[in-house]
């Protein structure tokens, strides 16, 4: 098993950042699917769906796929691992699905610090309590005075984006999600180590949140029919790709940088992605607002803050 300094701090946190950043693409791309097909629940599985049969593939061309599909089912019967650390792909399938149910319609500054919310939260808890597999992680007061940064800045964002609007029930959904993003990361990374591969560990990830989405969309077809008419633009099939980078690398970084700096680095690349698309193209009715411009600031402000503690040598635990 390689040690948790294997990746350096520094570069796992830059790329902490870049992995938030592909949260935005994708939460933009699977919107704009949802919207054009006019179904959330075909938008999903379209996204989680073309991510399993990459991945799919991945396990069969490259060995170290298949033999950590080995050995996490050997650890789940010797019970080093739980049944549930493989069901990560359920809180992925809640994150695509709100994106392409209230993305579109929330707008993708306000549904990102819904997540953002969610992802400080549970970022806190998931070290808390151990679930990551980096164990259990006190929280020095760099750490907290970071997560409460965040938080502020997300209420200053959505305080200025839904005054006057009557979408604040949407904002569960991404809030919700948000929240399984921490959990998600953290099972992810347990299952990462223990099959010594962060394709094996993307591909159950998929799998689980594949089947539930085709369940839940099966359902939703039954009940108020299937949308069939899907859109020709080939950028709004990427979505599942997107998700397929951004999950193995959190796989693979988790471990190092802890949950919650994990949680707040995404959260930085998150907000200055969804400002940038907002200020280069804005969806319509949508338009970039100054709450959305600080509070990125304050979002940015508060990963740094704690970050600090990090640069500190030994700190990182083996």
């Amino acid at each position: 098993m390689p040690p948790a300094s294997a990746v350096p701090v520094w570069l796992a946190l830059i790329f902490s950042v870049l992995i938030g950043a592909l949260y935005a693409v994708q939460s933009r791309i699977n919107g704009e699917l949802g919207h054009q097909i006019g179904d959330g629940f075909t938008a999903a599985v379209i996204s989680f769906g073309s991510g399993l049969i990459v991945l799919s593939l991945g396990v069969i061309v490259f060995r170290s796929g298949r033999r950590g599909l080995q050995l996490v089912a050997r650890a789940v019967a010797a019970k080093r691992l739980f049944w549930w650390h493989l069901l990560g792909g359920l809180a992925g399938a809640l994150f695509v699905l709100s994106q392409g149910l209230v993305a579109a319609p929330l707008g993708i500054a306000l549904f990102t610090v819904a997540v953002v919310a969610g992802q400080t939260v549970s970022g806190v808890l998931m070290d808390r309590f151990g679930i990551g597999p980096g164990g259990r992680r006190k929280l020095h007061a760099s750490k907290i005075v970071g997560a409460l940064l965040a938080l502020l800045a997300v209420a200053f964002t959505v305080s200025g984006e839904v005054r006057g609007s009557d979408a604040l029930w949407l904002f569960a959904l991404p809030l919700i999600a948000g929240i399984g993003q921490g959990w998600q990361q953290a099972v992810n990374g347990q299952v990462r180590v223990t099959a010594q591969s962060a394709l094996t560990a993307t591909f159950l990830n998929f799998l689980s949140g594949s089947i539930a989405l085709v369940l839940a969309a099966l359902v939703h077809g039954v009940l108020v029919g299937f949308a069939l008419d899907l859109p020709s633009n080939p950028w709004l099939y990427t979505g599942g790709l997107i998700g397929c980078i951004f999950i193995a690398g959190a796989a693979v970084v988790v471990r190092t940088t802890g949950v919650l700096m994990l949680g707040l680095c995404i959260v930085a690349g998150q907000l200055v992605c969804a400002l940038a698309l907002d200020l280069l193209a804005p969806t319509a009715g949508h338009p970039l607002g100054l709450s959305t411009v600080l509070g990125t600031v304050i979002a940015l402000a508060a990963v740094v803050i704690a970050a600090v503690r990090w640069r500190r040598p030994g700190h990182a635990r083996a």
